[in-house]
C-alpha cells in the first residue's frame, strides 16, 4: 500500500517541481540576440536606441517573443558595433541620447560621452554623481546583422555586477 502510494506521490512532485529545477533562460545572457541591421546604423557613430526583443521564459510560462530591454547601437568602424545599455548605472533610470553624441539621464542630470565613460561636470556645471560609466555590452556584427549578448546590472554600485 505504502509503494502504491509514495510512487505516483513522487511522480507528481517531481513533475510539479521540473519547471523549477531546469535552467531557467530569459533569452537573456545566454547568447547572442539579433538587435539590428548593421546598415541602418548611422555612418557617423550616432548612437541609436533598439529594443532587445527574445522569448522570455519563468518557471511556467513562455513569453515569445517579448521585450526585455533596449541598447543604444553606435558604429565604431567598418564592420565594428558599441552596444551600451540604455539604463544609467545611478539609480536604474533610462538615459536618453542627444543630439550633440551625449548622454543624459533625467533623473539626477548626469552626463555620459558617445562612449559610455561619465563627464565629471555636466554642462550645466553640476557633478555627475552615477558611480560608472555607462554600462557596456559584447556585441558582433555577422553579416548585416547586429547581435548584443543582453544583460542587465545593479545600480548603484561602483563594480559592474550583473544581475541574476
Amino acid at each position: 500500500g505504502i509503494l502504491a502510494t509514495v510512487t505516483p506521490l513522487a511522480a507528481g512532485v517531481w513533475m510539479w517541481l521540473d519547471p523549477l529545477l531546469r535552467r531557467k533562460g530569459t533569452g537573456a545572457g545566454e547568447g547572442f540576440i539579433e538587435v539590428a541591421r548593421f546598415s541602418t546604423l548611422p555612418a557617423d557613430g550616432t548612437p541609436v536606441r533598439r529594443p532587445v526583443v527574445a522569448d522570455r521564459r519563468d518557471a511556467w510560462n513562455t513569453y515569445p517573443a517579448a521585450p526585455i530591454g533596449a541598447v543604444y547601437l553606435r558604429r565604431t568602424g567598418e564592420s565594428h558595433v558599441l552596444a551600451i545599455s540604455v539604463v544609467c548605472p545611478h539609480a536604474g533610470c533610462f538615459v536618453s541620447a542627444d543630439t550633440e553624441g551625449l548622454f543624459r539621464c533625467p533623473c539626477h542630470e548626469s552626463e555620459f560621452d558617445s562612449d559610455g565613460r561619465i563627464i565629471e561636470q555636466t554642462s550645466t556645471g553640476k557633478r555627475t554623481v552615477s558611480p560608472r560609466d555607462l554600462d557596456t555590452l559584447e556585441a558582433r556584427v555577422e553579416g548585416d546583422v547586429v547581435q548584443v549578448r543582453f544583460q542587465q546590472f545593479i545600480p548603484g554600485k561602483k563594480e559592474k555586477i550583473a544581475k541574476s
